[in-house]
C-alpha cells in the first residue's frame, strides 16, 4: 500500500510543485545540476514574535524564505532501508550538504537584503539544533493540527509516526556566515 501511495505522489509532485510556486536549489544554480532537499519560497511569517539566539527578531509579516523537503526525493531514498537510523542519517547529511547551496541561493537572491531567515514546519526535528536551526512550537492550535494533518500522509508512507509539527528557524546572517561558501 506504501509503495503505491509513493507512486502516486511521483506523479502528483511535478503538479505540485508547479502550482506551489516553489523553487529547487541547485548546486552551481543551474536547472540541470544535482539539486539539493531544499525547495523554497518567500512567505510572510505569520506566528507570534521570535527572538532568535543571535539576537534576530522575527516579527509578523517578516519576509521568510519558507523550505521544504523534496520528500518525494527522501522517500524513494529510503524506500531501499528499513533501518530508521540510517534513514534518519540519510536526511541529516543531505540536509547538511544542501545548507551552503541554500546560503548561496538567499545571499544571491534578488530580494535577499528584505529576507530575515529561513522557516520550516517539520514533525522531524531531532538534529535541527547541530544544523543550527531552533525549534520553536507552533502556538496556534488550529494551523498547528492542520499541519499534523497535512503532513500524516507523508508520515504514513514513511512508516513514521505523527508528532506534533514545530516551527525551524534560522536567520539569514547565521545561515550564510556559518554555511556561505564562495564562487570559483
Amino acid at each position: 500500500m506504501r509503495n503505491y501511495l509513493l507512486d502516486v505522489w511521483n506523479i502528483i509532485d511535478p503538479i505540485y510543485y508547479t502550482c506551489s510556486r516553489l523553487h529547487s536549489v541547485s548546486e552551481n544554480d543551474q536547472k540541470n545540476s544535482n539539486n539539493t532537499l531544499f525547495r523554497v519560497r518567500l512567505t510572510n511569517y505569520l506566528g507570534n514574535d521570535v527572538v532568535l539566539q543571535d539576537g534576530t527578531i522575527i516579527h509578523k509579516h517578516d519576509l521568510l524564505l519558507k523550505i521544504h523537503l523534496h520528500n518525494v526525493k527522501i522517500l524513494n531514498e529510503l524506500r531501499k532501508t528499513d533501518n530508521q537510523f540510517k534513514k534518519a542519517l540519510y536526511i541529516y547529511h543531505e540536509i547538511k550538504r544542501g545548507l551552503p547551496m541554500l546560503a548561496n541561493y538567499i545571499s544571491l537572491y534578488e530580494k535577499s537584503n528584505e529576507i530575515k531567515g529561513i522557516i520550516g514546519i517539520t514533525s522531524l526535528s531531532q538534529g535541527a539544533n547541530k544544523l543550527g536551526f531552533e525549534v520553536f512550537d507552533i502556538k496556534n492550535t488550529y494551523y498547528r493540527t492542520y499541519k499534523k494533518y497535512a503532513i500524516s500522509p507523508m508520515n504514513f508512507i514513511a512508516n513514521t509516526s505523527i508528532k506534533a509539527p514545530v516551527y525551524l528557524l534560522m536567520s539569514k546572517n547565521k545561515l550564510i556566515n556559518t554555511y556561505h561558501f564562495s564562487r570559483i
